[in-house]
């Protein structure tokens, strides 16, 4: 069945259907597709995800996108140091992303979660929750990472809002506010010394003993930035907007915003189950081409680099989906 006659059989315009619609109805209408063998599936249908699948959806690639629909910066109300795309909600970027990758009849989409994945005689064999096997040839892992929050009371509530990871992403926007820097040692260096050049009012705080040499304990003095080597208990917070910090002995700290270089994890066990080999901070390793230790598997977005942010995760997604097409080019020429 064509797009046009999915259209036709809802009985709605195909100028009137928003972007939202198309997206579900395909989704519905893939999950039951009968042909379930692709060149390339993509897991994940974020950012790189998307942008792998429009380069091979130009290269007429029968490619199938699996998402679950839960990218982890869903919370993040603007998005920023993209061209073209800079102040624009994370959302809005999906969404006129999807709508382009959906133009190319090659590439289709599956509403779901893909949960474990093996090799086949021909390539990949991905098993979703709901039961669904699909194959290909190849196999393009885009699926994020899941950052893991600390138990400290309103933390999760403020992450993207204003308690951020990344100065490339959110500085501009919190210049010049009280600062908290929530770090120790190496990490805490390095950001702090970002961090300066966007604000003069930084205090630094390790939650517990400070891990500094004298050498960066004396950058640190001279550069006017206070140390507190309390541990915090909770965050007071207006719909996400940091306004205090407050410490387990009980007292209490104004700030107006904070940098967190918090942990983070994988958010799908598939490249482990396919034996891809990660580097020491628990990325997925790969090379220039964003090919990992497997052959046939590929990793792009968040989940292969230290270097988090949208306008990355769509140049690595791009080169896959590149690098695939040439690989399939050359194996069937």
């Amino acid at each position: 069945m064509t797009r046009r006659e999915i259209i036709k059989l809802c009985g709605v315009s195909g100028l009137a259907l928003t972007i939202q619609q198309p997206l579900s109805l395909f989704a519905q209408f893939d999950n039951k597709m009968e042909k379930k063998k692709f060149e390339v599936i993509i897991i994940g249908g974020s950012y790189a995800g998307l942008s792998s699948a429009m380069a091979l959806g130009r290269s007429l690639r029968k490619t199938l996108i699996i998402d679950a629909g839960k990218p982890c910066n869903k919370q993040t109300p603007y998005s920023h140091n993209f061209l073209t795309q800079d102040g624009r909600t994370p959302k809005e970027i999906s969404e006129i992303g999807k709508n382009q990758v959906a133009k190319y009849n090659t590439v289709k989409f599956y509403n779901g979660l893909a949960v474990s994945g093996k090799r086949s005689k021909n390539g990949f064999e991905i098993t979703t929750l709901k039961g669904d096997i699909f194959t290909a040839s190849k196999l393009i892992i885009a699926t994020g990472i899941k950052d893991l929050m600390p138990e400290i009371n309103g933390f999760s509530e403020c992450w993207g809002i204003s308690v951020v990871h990344c100065p490339y992403c959110h500085g501009y926007e919190i210049q010049n506010k009280k600062t908290a820097v929530i770090a120790n040692g190496e990490k805490a260096i390095h950001l702090v010394s970002l961090v300066n050049n966007l604000t003069k009012d930084i205090t630094l705080i390790t939650s517990g003993n400070k891990d500094f040499d004298e050498i960066k304990l004396e950058k640190l003095k001279n550069n006017n930035i206070k140390i507190i080597d309390k541990e915090i208990s909770e965050i007071e917070h207006h719909n996400g907007q940091l306004e205090k910090i407050i410490f387990k002995d009980g007292s209490i700290e104004d700030f107006e915003c904070a940098y967190a270089p918090i942990p983070f994890e994988q958010n799908s066990n598939i490249p482990k189950e396919l034996g891809c080999e990660f580097t020491e901070n628990g990325h997925i390793k790969v090379n220039f081409m964003q090919k990992t230790t497997q052959e046939g598997i590929f990793a792009c977005g968040d989940n292969s680099t230290m270097m988090r942010s949208i306008a990355l995760a769509v140049s690595s997604g791009n080169v896959s989906g590149a690098v695939i097409n040439s690989e399939l080019t050359e194996e069937n020429f």
